[in-house]
């Protein structure tokens, strides 16, 4: 009795060790898949109808860590030249000191500082938006669309936000009496895991 006792209590203690050597999994990462991914901003005109545009070039990783979302991490950059409101007139323009300035200031970027899941599908993420050589602290909700296996058997993941910065804060003010300071900007995004 006393030596099935025994190893009955080595063997407990052998599997708990071995628990405390497994290594942890660590946060799943996902490549933005700039094909299936959009970038793309909503502007009112004259105080009359909304515009639209989006940025063609998007790039950037997406960590996620279900178990511990605390963990995870975003890390998006958009080149500000891509711009594309479908009128190359405009888009130059837009690329212009007037506007984004693409040529002193070439990218978006945004990346996280923090994440809290605030549901099943649903996370609070907090980081900084530089835009315009200006960054600012922004906090959007996250909601994770979708996940499964490609047809060519890559992993992916997707999601989407839709948050309204103001123009204004970033020094961007031409057209004050002609556009919207208020911009609203959708993100969907689909990543492939690096496995």
């Amino acid at each position: 009795m006393k030596s099935k006792l025994f190893r009955s209590t080595v063997g407990a203690a052998v599997a708990g060790l071995m628990l405390l050597a497994a290594p942890a999994m660590a946060a799943q990462k996902y490549a933005i898949d700039s094909v299936h991914s959009y970038v793309i901003f909503k502007i009112k005109h004259l105080n009359i109808a909304p515009n639209y545009g989006r940025f063609n070039d998007i790039a950037g990783t997406v960590s996620f860590d279900d178990a511990k979302p605390e963990n995870s991490k975003v890390d998006i950059t958009v080149q500000t030249a891509s711009v594309d409101t479908k009128t190359p007139q405009r888009d130059d323009h837009l690329r212009s000191p007037d506007f984004f300035n693409a040529k002193q200031f070439p990218t978006i970027t945004f990346k996280s500082t923090k994440v809290v899941k605030t549901g099943a599908d649903t996370y609070s993420v907090t980081g900084n938006l530089n835009l315009h050589g200006v960054t600012k602290p922004l906090t959007i909700t996250f909601t994770k669309t979708g996940e499964g296996k490609d047809p060519w058997g890559k992993y992916r993941m997707g999601g989407e936000t839709t948050f309204t910065i103001k123009r204004s804060d970033f020094g961007i003010t031409f057209m004050k009496d002609g556009l919207s300071d208020d911009v609203t900007l959708m993100l969907a995004f689909e990543g492939v895991r690096e496995d």
